[in-house]
């Protein structure tokens, strides 16, 4: 798919797909993990220290040109947002890479922290289903992530949520 230009926009290519009831198809990708750089995988295991839910990756390389990667988490109330975003802000800082924007803290319901190559989207769990970028960027490739990384509760919680 090539990307659009503004020449090509038109009313009928700027509509939003219809969502159906169905599960959209999900590729996972294995070699993409390959390719991740260490700051993704630093960012992750920050992340996951935090408890952070849910957690997932999507590979944009072959849909987007501003960013590589989004990884998307869940914490299940502000407080978390903040501490996930700031073990994740300290301990890139620690390896040498500062966030270039962080935006969304202070009310902590999607925290946002571009790296550049990667986008880190921290959502409290009424903001994540709100607002949805798994079905936004559903063309984008998931990343195969280890079980110790993808955040899944048991017996529930955000990993348990329904679509």
């Amino acid at each position: 798919m090539e990307p659009m230009t503004p020449e090509d926009a038109t009313p009928d290519t700027l509509k939003t797909p219809e969502r159906t009831d169905r599960e959209p198809d999900i590729a996972v990708v294995e070699p993409a993990i390959e390719a991740m750089a260490d700051r993704v995988w630093a960012a992750l295991r920050a992340a996951s220290d935090k408890k952070a839910l849910d957690v997932i990756v999507l590979d944009l390389r072959p849909l987007a040109s501003f960013t590589d990667y989004f990884l998307i988490a869940s914490g299940t109330n502000t407080r978390q947002v903040q501490a996930i975003a700031d073990e994740v802000v300290e301990r890139l800082k620690k390896e040498g890479t500062r966030a270039a924007r962080v935006e969304g803290y202070k009310t902590a319901e999607w925290v946002l922290l571009d790296y550049g190559d990667f986008i880190f989207h921290i959502f409290e769990d009424k903001s994540r289903r709100f607002y949805d970028l798994e079905r936004l960027w559903r063309e984008a490739a998931r990343v195969a992530l280890p079980a110790e990384l993808r955040g899944e509760a048991s017996g529930g919680g955000a990993a348990g949520r329904q679509p």
